[in-house]
């Protein structure tokens, strides 16, 4: 008896459309992939799990995923980045910075300073 409300979503009746002009061969192989791929999903995920509870077993620590900034991923130079420079950028100036005086003048307090301690200083 048909209500008028269809059993399946339109994605799984397009899906089936789409096989049923296939000749049965390649019905049969579509399908047996994507099985083969759930299955090996299924599969990594139960890997997963158990190496994750043998390191936790033997008090190592767990892997996670690299974090941002950890040189992993497609970005990842790796020998071909080119060498770092601690100081560079607009305001990096080199060898065309004034030279460093010693603390002086009306405005140095040197150690007669106020100590910076909490809840002492303006909030």
């Amino acid at each position: 008896m048909y209500t008028g409300v269809p059993l399946a979503s339109v994605k799984s009746q397009i899906f089936e459309s789409v096989l049923g002009f296939l000749p049965d061969w390649v019905q049969i192989t579509v399908l047996a992939l994507i099985v083969l791929a759930v299955v090996a999903s299924w599969v990594i995920k139960l890997k997963r799990r158990i190496a994750r509870r043998r390191t936790l077993r033997d008090g190592q620590a767990v892997p996670t995923a690299a974090r941002h900034g950890q040189s992993t991923g497609a970005d990842h130079l790796g020998p071909y980045a080119p060498p770092r420079q601690e100081e560079r950028g607009a305001d990096f100036l080199g060898p065309y910075a004034p030279p460093r005086q010693e603390e002086s003048g009306a405005d140095f307090l040197g150690s007669y300073a106020p100590s910076r301690q909490q809840g002492n200083g303006p909030a």
